[in-house]
């Protein structure tokens, strides 16, 4: 007998009293397995512990370290600080944290900060994801211990305190009641006042034109008098809402691509619950991307279709692409990849999460709740960058009593959903655990499919500071491809990134196209090859499908196919975009 995940069933008769107590202990530690973590300081140690040379080098740095920090107490050193915090660390921006005693507090701190670093590398033998999830752990540590996290240490908080008589500390008192209360009532984290969905977000004129089960499928109301004949599909992650591709009005890559001319559908996913426990990563494909294939097919007919997929639906988006290749399949005009990655072997710092021990006490936790839930999710993301998402936000809300500032695009991360439990144990073991994807084991209907049968053109988007999908890991699908392939590098996040509306400041990309006949470029290379230009990649795109989508001289298509059994149900955003 096999499980739903693709191993044997297990013969132990009392396997399920052992997952139910993985179940609660994963809940009690937000889905992290302890066993995970002490390994990882276990392969550490043991390996440090058998190298002298090593130690010795590590006694040295801290000795120096020392003396660099007490020289700088002293007033001994000339010019600058001898530690420098990281080019992304603005906890110690404030003037005042050059200034004594806050300047020792802060030389300290990053003083250990650069210690650590250097003990974290791997010493010989050491598994390097040992090191990685130990320098991960390390780095939470110190960034809990910062001083910038303390009332007494922290210059900016206490003139806070002194410009506003102490109220700024009785009013983040208020906030931290307030947050304890909600969060020991299970209510999920308040959303940014002043956005709301429909009403300032996801306000792209449309209207839903097919629903099932796992998603609607949005239809955008033309803005133009004449349209390209071949419609845009937009295939977003599950993983969040839609609607990060129809932000506001301003950043809306939605509203823009209907302002160019074309005909432009979205799918918006089902917020799934534990009647979804069971729906596979191919429920995806057959009842997600190829459902929403033939319903567009239906409304505009006789048409190919130019599929963008983002994130996690970037990588369904071209398993499905593999599979209809290779059944002979030819309704993709064009493949957009928006930072998706095809292969997992470098797939950035979520790996600090995943390994069997990790991915198995996961997979416990979600066979007691049936999913994967919004807030041990996020809280994976939020531990990626702690200095910012967590006590950066906790010292502003809670020590200087302030609210955090409301973006759109916060607005939109508050917005998380739930993971289905089977697709998500499919998704971690197939792609990130196996990567069967491009080494030839990713199995459709039975048979193994491979990403060199596309023929469809590609425009693939990597963003230069993403560390979800890393752009040197998105790019890896030039090597597994033979089409014409046309790469951008753009500045900017996994999401920032991606929502680089003409006119935004300070935006840059690389780009670059690759035909059939191409020799393979290496990513480094690739990079030196193409200089940065200045503006937004929005437009690159625009041109490029404007190329493949025919002359923009159609009439719009109606809203739906009342004849062929696709009325107009209801107004964008839809219905789903609301579960909560």
């Amino acid at each position: 007998m096999t499980a739903p995940n693709g191993h044997p069933e297990s013969d132990h008769p009392y396997e399920t009293a052992d997952r139910a107590g993985r179940a609660i202990l994963a809940r009690m530690t937000s889905g992290t397995s302890p066993n995970a973590a002490v390994a990882a300081w276990a392969d550490w140690a043991s390996h440090l512990a058998r190298a002298p040379g090593r130690q010795m080098e590590l006694a040295e740095r801290a000795l120096h370290n020392g003396a660099k920090l007490a020289a700088h107490a002293a007033g001994w050193s000339a010019g600058d600080p001898p530690f420098r915090p990281r080019a992304e660390d603005h906890r110690f921006t404030h003037p005042a944290w050059s200034r004594p005693p806050f300047s020792l507090w802060q030389q300290a701190f990053l003083a250990a900060q650069d210690w650590w670093d250097a003990a974290a590398e791997p010493a010989r033998g050491t598994d390097p994801h040992s090191s990685d999830r130990v320098a991960f752990m390390a780095r939470q540590m110190l960034d809990m211990l910062s001083p910038s996290n303390m009332l007494l240490t922290n210059p900016e908080i206490l003139q806070e305190t002194l410009r506003t008589g102490g109220a700024s500390l009785m009013q983040g008192l208020k906030h931290l009641t307030e947050d304890l209360g909600a969060q020991a009532k299970g209510d999920p984290a308040p959303a940014p006042e002043g956005y709301a969905v429909g009403r300032n977000l996801a306000v792209t004129e449309g209207e839903v034109v097919f629903r099932n089960d796992l998603f609607e499928l949005i239809q955008y109301a033309p803005r133009t008098a004449t349209v390209h004949p071949e419609p845009v599909l937009i295939v977003p992650a599950w993983i969040m809402k839609y609607y990060i591709l129809d932000l506001s009005p301003e950043n809306s890559l939605i509203a823009y691509l209907v302002g160019q001319g074309f005909t432009v559908f979205a799918m918006s996913w089902v917020n799934p619950t534990a009647d979804y426990r069971d729906v596979s990563l191919d429920d995806y494909r057959r009842e997600g991307v190829m459902a929403a294939l033939e319903a567009v097919g239906k409304v505009v007919p006789g048409q190919r279709i130019h599929a963008c997929g983002y994130c996690l639906g970037g990588t369904m988006l071209a398993i499905a692409a593999a599979t209809m290749a290779r059944e002979g399949d030819e309704r993709l005009g064009s493949i957009t990849l928006l930072a998706a990655q095809t292969d997992f072997t470098e797939p950035g710092e979520l790996m600090l999460f995943l390994d069997e021990s990790q991915v198995a006490f996961l997979e416990d936790m979600m066979w007691d709740q049936g999913y994967l839930a919004q807030e041990q999710m996020a809280g994976a993301f939020r531990a990626l960058r702690d200095e910012d998402l967590v006590w950066s936000r906790a010292v502003r809300r809670y020590l200087m009593g302030k609210e955090n500032e409301g973006f759109d695009i916060s607005a939109w991360n508050a917005d998380a959903t739930r993971m289905p439990a089977r697709m998500h144990s499919d998704y971690l073991r197939a792609l990130f655990l196996d990567n069967r994807l491009t080494s030839g084991r990713f199995a459709v209907e039975g048979r193994v499919i491979a990403l060199k049968d596309i023929r469809a053109p590609m425009f693939v988007i990597g963003t230069e500071k993403d560390h979800i999908a890393p752009w040197h890991s998105v790019y890896k699908v030039a090597l597994f491809t033979q089409n014409e392939l046309t790469f951008v590098l753009t500045k900017g996040g996994h999401n920032g990134g991606i929502l680089s509306e003409p006119g935004h400041k300070g935006r840059h990309y690389r780009i670059g196209c690759r035909t059939p006949d191409t020799r393979y470029m290496d990513p480094d290379s690739w990079y030196a090859r193409h200089p940065a230009q200045e503006g937004s990649w929005w437009q690159e795109w625009a041109k490029w499908l404007a190329a493949r989508t025919g002359p923009a001289e159609a009439a719009p298509p109606g809203m739906g196919a009342p004849d062929a059994g696709l009325p107009p149900l209801c107004p964008a955003p839809g219905t789903y975009v609301f579960m909560t």
